[in-house]
């Protein structure tokens, strides 16, 4: 229309409507998430490749052999396991420090997250060298102690969201105190929690260094054995495929429990005051409760390693101190920048799980879930695969490595952002679209600020993780370049455990930084609580 014609009109030109401007922003996320989730699926298409490109009765036998039949019982057993219980650990360690009169409830935020800076692969070295406890219990054991603050952590955030004045009501109609929280609390906090779980169950299926020096005999156990020791990738392969669709399976189910969760989230009403549970006599059952978990998964391999770099076990070696600090410096660069990625790839996904619920986000989500119910060897393999054949230039280089982290954890990231997402409240956008915001100030104004700390809570988790990951970085770091994880591997292989106790110990200490870092919205939770109260 012309400058002329709008002036005796007085109409301009048409802007698209809030329909419009809608369709084109899903239709933007929805591309991203494809991408993003089809970044993380790469190590599922070369599982596909392989078993595809391998002889078909090969593949077949090794799927339909019994051996391959008791394998995926022990797994599903000790997934299943490990899973229920950090789920009602966790769950109930994050009401016992958010609605008690708990003391101390601050520092018991952090000790209860310590244990997410231990190595299952160390905390079970620990139990290893001091107890005689093997096989699906040790596994069972070591396992949960070190996954509990995979449900704790979500869990507390969740419940400083919550609006209190739900199960307030239950209790006024005579609800006890355990129905009024299933019935109200529990529904609110259902999806923060069950994303927890999802985490740590996947982590079960992808573990390998804890069972195998349990002697438990999973899924990876079988894998490593076929690529390290068989050197049969076709049998590595198909095995790798079926843990995978355990993994599917795993996302799918939790889908299904999460239900179609109406977000109850307030940043208003959960400041409402709430008087704490008295604990009376069973303060002191508690308090030896709450330190069970940080004494399994920290105390217990604390001693162990100190006990081996005093020398008074094992091979006493003498330790390059520039060594150590080079490493931890290495370990944390190569964690920060798989942080950054995993960020990136989450976001679209997240976004688009909790905002607009169809198939299509369904699947782009179960897809970003992949990784993490791999082995990391499957995954490094992989990415050396894919790296060789499409981008020669970044194959064992630190781009390379951040990206591996950014795929195997990237499930971490996306659940915080699903989950901060989920609890905001949705009428705070639409009064801000009202007063005339865009999408994006929307987003950076209102969004962003209230689900930032969970986000941010998820890429720190990434970054813990990605500091104790071993067989992928063994397969992917630059030559000649060291983590901590690999100088640890390194002299344990030669039996040097005076030595390797010194990089254990800092590990452990490096990767207490995010950890202490996590625990800060569960400190605000509680502090909350308590003021309240």
């Amino acid at each position: 229309m012309s400058r002329q014609a709008t002036l005796r009109t007085g109409v301009g030109p048409r802007r698209p409507g809030p329909r419009a401007r809608a369709s084109v922003a899903r239709a933007v996320l929805t591309a991203s998430a494809t991408v993003a989730a089809g970044l993380a699926a790469i190590p599922l298409v070369y599982l596909l490749i392989r078993v595809l490109g391998a002889d078909a009765d090969a593949v077949l036998a090794a799927l339909v052999r019994p051996r391959t039949l008791e394998l995926a019982v022990s797994t599903v057993g000790l997934t299943a396991a490990v899973a229920a219980a950090c789920l009602v650990v966790g769950v109930a360690t994050a009401w016992l420090l958010s609605a008690t009169d708990l003391r101390g409830r601050r520092a018991w935020v952090v000790v209860t997250t310590l244990p997410l800076a231990v190595p299952s692969y160390v905390a079970a070295f620990g139990w290893v060298a001091l107890t005689p406890v093997r096989g699906f219990w040790g596994a069972f054991l070591v396992l949960t102690v070190c996954n509990v603050p995979l449900v704790t952590l979500p869990t507390l955030a969740a419940l400083r969201l919550s609006n209190p004045a739900h199960e307030d009501v239950a209790r006024t109609l005579g609800r006890s105190r355990a129905r009024a929280f299933l019935e109200a609390t529990w529904q609110q906090i259902r999806p923060a929690a069950l994303a927890g779980t999802l985490l740590v169950a996947l982590y079960v299926l992808s573990d390998f260094g804890a069972v195998a020096l349990m002697r438990f005999e999973a899924f990876t156990w079988a894998i490593h054995s076929a690529y390290t020791s068989q050197f049969d990738r076709t049998l590595a392969a198909a095995l790798s495929t079926v843990l995978a669709a355990m993994g599917i399976a795993l996302v799918w189910a939790e889908r299904r429990l999460r239900g179609a969760h109406a977000r109850h989230g307030s940043s208003v009403a959960s400041r409402a005051p709430r008087t704490p549970v008295v604990l009376g006599r069973w303060r002191v059952p508690v308090l030896l409760a709450l330190a069970t978990v940080p004494v399994g998964a920290v105390a217990v391999p604390g001693f162990a390693l100190g006990r081996y770099l005093l020398g008074r076990a094992g091979t006493a070696t003498s330790v390059d101190g520039a060594d150590l600090v080079g490493d931890a410096a290495t370990t944390v660069g190569f964690a920060a920048g798989g942080a950054l990625v995993a960020l990136a790839l989450a976001l679209p996904i997240g976004l688009l799980a909790s905002r607009y619920r169809s198939r299509v986000s369904a699947a782009l989500e179960s897809a970003s879930y992949v990784g993490l119910a791999l082995p990391g060897i499957v995954v490094g393999l992989s990415l050396v695969f894919f790296s060789l054949a499409v981008v020669p230039a970044l194959y064992q280089t630190a781009w390379m490595l951040a990206f591996a982290y950014g795929v195997l954890f990237l499930p971490k990231a996306v659940g915080a952002v699903r989950a901060s997402v989920d609890q905001v409240e949705p009428g705070l956008e639409d009064v801000a679209r009202s007063l005339g915001s865009t999408r994006a100030a929307v987003w950076s104004r209102v969004t962003a600020r209230i689900a930032w700390p969970g986000i941010g809570a998820g890429v720190l988790l990434v970054a813990l993780t990605a500091m104790k990951e071993l067989p992928a970085t063994l397969l992917l770091r630059p030559t000649g370049t060291d983590t901590l994880a690999t100088s640890l591997w390194r002299l344990t292989e030669s039996a040097a455990y005076g030595a390797a106790a010194p990089y254990a110990l800092v590990l452990v200490a490096v990767a207490a930084g995010p950890a202490v870092l996590l625990t800060r919205d569960a400190v605000a939770t509680v502090r909350e609580r308590g003021e309240a109260a």
